[in-house]
C-alpha cells in the first residue's frame, strides 16, 4: 500500500513510549506523529491531528484507556485504537470489542508482535494472542440486568476510582476496614466480577459514576 498511516503513541512512561516509537518507525508506511502521556493529552492530539492509529496504554494517570478509547471511537470511528496493557484483561474483551478497539497487545510482547499488529491494521486486519483468542466468547443477545448499588457502595467505588485505600474509605464512612472488605465482596458479586480492576472498569461505565462526577 502507498498510503502512509499516522500513529499516536499514548503512554505515561517516556522510555516505553520512545521504544514503541522506534519499533513502529521501522515499518514502511508508518509515521509516528506524536506521543502523549495522559488521556486528556491524547484526546486533544486526536482532535487536532486525526491519527490513523492510536497505540493506547490501558493504565493512564488520569483515566482508564478504555474510557479514552470510547471517546476516540465515538468522535472518529475510523481511527484504529490498540490497547497496550500490562495486566490480563481477557474478561473485559467483550466490552473493548463493543467500544470498537482494533486490537490488544501485552506490554511484554516482543518487537515483532507490535510490528505485526501495525502491518495487520494497514491491511484492515488485527492480531490476537492465542490464549486470548481461545478464551474469547461472543456477546449474547440476552439483555443484561441493571446493577443496583446502594449509596454507601457508590461512595466506596467512587473513592476507589480516586485511588483511596481501604483504610481511608473505612475512616470516611465510619466503618471498620473489615466492613469495607465485606462491602467490596458484595459489590463484586453484584457486578459479576472477581478483581478490583474489573470492578472499577464496570463502575466507570455505569450511571452511578456519571452521577457522582456531576455531583462533585
Amino acid at each position: 500500500m502507498n498510503y502512509t498511516m499516522s500513529v499516536l503513541i499514548v503512554d505515561d512512561h517516556p522510555v516505553m513510549a520512545k521504544a514503541t516509537k522506534g519499533i513502529l518507525e521501522q515499518i514502511p508506511g508508518i509515521e509516528v506523529i506524536g506521543i502523549a502521556g495522559s488521556g486528556a493529552a491524547c484526546l486533544d492530539f486526536v482532535d487536532m491531528h486525526r491519527p490513523d492509529i492510536v497505540f493506547l496504554d490501558y493504565h493512564l494517570p488520569d483515566q482508564f484507556g478504555s474510557a479514552v478509547a470510547k471517546d476516540i471511537k465515538e468522535s472518529y470511528p475510523q481511527t484504529h485504537v490498540v490497547i497496550f496493557t500490562g495486566i490480563d484483561i481477557a474478561d473485559m474483551y467483550n466490552h473493548l470489542l463493543e467500544i470498537g478497539v482494533s486490537g490488544i497487545i501485552s506490554k511484554e510482547a516482543g518487537e515483532s508482535v507490535v510490528q505485526t499488529m501495525a502491518r495487520a491494521l494497514m491491511d484492515g486486519c488485527t492480531v490476537l494472542p492465542l490464549p486470548l483468542y481461545r478464551s474469547m466468547r461472543l456477546v449474547t443477545g440476552a439483555a443484561s440486568q441493571e446493577v443496583v448499588l446502594t449509596s454507601d457502595e457508590v461512595q466506596i467505588m467512587s473513592m476507589l476510582v480516586k485511588g483511596a485505600t481501604h483504610e481511608q474509605i473505612a475512616n470516611e464512612i465510619y466503618v471498620s476496614k473489615r466492613s469495607v472488605d465485606n462491602y467490596l465482596k458484595k459489590i463484586y458479586n453484584k457486578l459479576g466480577v472477581k478483581t478490583k480492576v474489573q470492578a472499577l472498569e464496570q463502575f466507570v461505565q455505569s450511571k452511578y459514576y456519571s452521577e457522582s462526577v456531576r455531583g462533585e
